[in-house]
């Protein structure tokens, strides 16, 4: 038999302690009853429905959320939360690194920040407690199982190679040779791959000949990268076919990275680039631009092979062909063809280098006194692997850019012009050209053998750079 008391007030005869309910007994909230006063002390009531699409979450509820089941999805915080309310959430089955969830902030700050949040933590498990409009809701505790989840620890080697911290991920950046050494790995499989973006040397600017025919440009050092492990950056639009992220395993990694091709002081081609590599990632050096053709030289007129492939050098009866980019042919390609020589009996303009963006352009005739064009070198391609201005050149976009290709020479040309990415530019008879910049795999300008004022010979290609990203918290 039960009854019923009511009552306004419940108090203590004596003392300060007021038992409700004995031992063993249950006392229960009634349903659709609230309470005030008692606190959650951190709590909340987990809700045993998993969650496999978008839903707005209850202040006092945990949620145990399943990305695999139907892909990526949102939880959207509490609108106009007050202090103290409080929301948790797990990863239902460790698929966050594949499919996201995100967190809707709903108009309230995360953490300080007026900025959703995607989560990529395999197995991790989290607790939100809103406290203020400046902050709003700020993470209390945070856990990816019974002993918390390992990441990668990593260290480099080599002269001007260092670490940069980018919110969970850490990019090394090898500006010359070293080591990449993976002390230990996550514990969870997907945090072990590694992004990585691997830039040849690029080709060096050929050199003209006496007789006025210019030097082709240098190509751009080949570039690859992989797409992103969290879709954090913008992935090479070299292919349509992804590359693969490394799988890092505990060792040291050899690095190499790349020198620019050098210049002849005769009228002869530029020198390749160097090869740079990381793990199983090689990308071939750029190729040098090809000589002014005479008589004697017309061997050293075509433009060569490369990562990118470098412009042909310019004649007075015939074309010679810029080198042949994406040697040897890998997938993405990593880099494009030099443009062709120009040719005429009078001024000459040589091809432009190849850029992993796009190919060189043809150097256009031009007898005296009308001017020649020089062949433009191709543009270079962006990543946001790690958008910082110690790297790369800027471009059209927030990325920053590399290979681009070295811009050709003409000997009655009053312009010339650099090329997105690093590209150096070429020499005409009013201006000397520029080299390849280093750390971007950018192909050297293409050169005029003028004996007056002084000899300008073909640019050098600047050197290549390797970074790789990976996940340390």
């Amino acid at each position: 038999m039960t009854s019923t008391i009511k009552v306004n007030t419940i108090t203590t005869e004596s003392g300060s302690t007021l038992t409700v309910g004995g031992c063993g007994k249950t006392v229960a909230l009634a349903s659709g009853a609230s309470q005030t006063g008692f606190g959650r002390n951190g709590a909340v009531d987990w809700q045993t429905t998993k969650k496999t699409a978008n839903f707005t979450a209850t202040s006092g509820e945990g949620y145990f959320c399943d990305t695999a089941a139907s892909g990526a999805f949102t939880l959207t915080l509490p609108s106009s939360p007050s202090a103290g309310d409080i929301v948790g959430l797990k990863d239902y089955n460790g698929n966050f690194g594949t499919a996201n969830l995100t967190i809707g902030r709903n108009g309230s700050n995360l953490n300080g920040t007026a900025a959703n949040k995607a989560l990529s933590t395999n197995n991790l498990s989290l607790t939100l407690v809103y406290v203020d409009a400046t902050e709003g809701w700020i993470p209390i505790e945070e856990g990816t199982g019974f002993v918390g989840e390992a990441f990668v620890c990593a260290s480099v080697s080599g002269s001007c190679n260092t670490i940069v911290t980018c919110g969970d991920y850490r990019v090394a950046v090898f500006k010359g040779p070293g080591n990449f050494t993976v002390n230990s790995l996550a514990s969870s499989s997907p945090n072990n791959n590694a992004d990585y973006v691997v830039v040849a040397g690029g080709g060096a600017g050929g050199t003209g000949d006496p007789g006025g025919y210019t030097g082709g440009a240098g190509g751009a050092g080949g570039f690859r990268e992989s797409p992103g492990t969290a879709t954090c950056y913008t992935a090479s639009p070299l292919g349509a076919s992804p590359a693969a992220a490394i799988t890092l395993t505990a060792q040291a990694y050899p690095i190499t990275v790349g020198g620019g091709g050098a210049p002849s002081p005769t009228p002869t081609f530029g020198g390749n680039g160097s090869v740079s590599t990381f793990s199983t990632i090689s990308s071939a050096g750029g190729g040098g631009g090809g000589g002014g053709n005479s008589p004697c030289n017309v061997a050293n007129a075509p433009g060569r092979n490369g990562g990118s492939g470098g412009g042909g050098g310019s004649s007075g009866s015939a074309t010679y062909p810029g080198g042949t980019g994406n040697t040897p042919p890998v997938t993405p390609a990593q880099g494009q063809n030099g443009g062709t020589g120009g040719h005429s009996s009078g001024g000459t303009a040589s091809g432009g280098g190849g850029g992993a963006g796009a190919a060189g352009t043809a150097g256009t005739p031009g007898p005296a006194p009308s001017p020649s064009s020089l062949g433009v070198g191709g543009t270079g391609v962006g990543t946001l692997i790690l958008n910082c201005s110690s790297f790369g050149t800027p471009g059209p976009s927030p990325a920053r850019f590399f290979a681009g290709g070295g811009g050709g020479a003409s000997n009655n040309c009053l312009t010339n012009a650099s090329a997105v990415g690093g590209g150096g530019k070429g020499t005409t008879n009013t201006s000397t050209g520029t080299a390849g910049t280093d750390n971007t795999g950018g192909g050297g300008g293409g050169g005029v053998l003028s004996p007056t004022p002084v000899p300008r010979v073909g640019l050098a290609g600047g050197s290549g750079i390797v970074m790789i990203r990976y996940k340390f918290q």
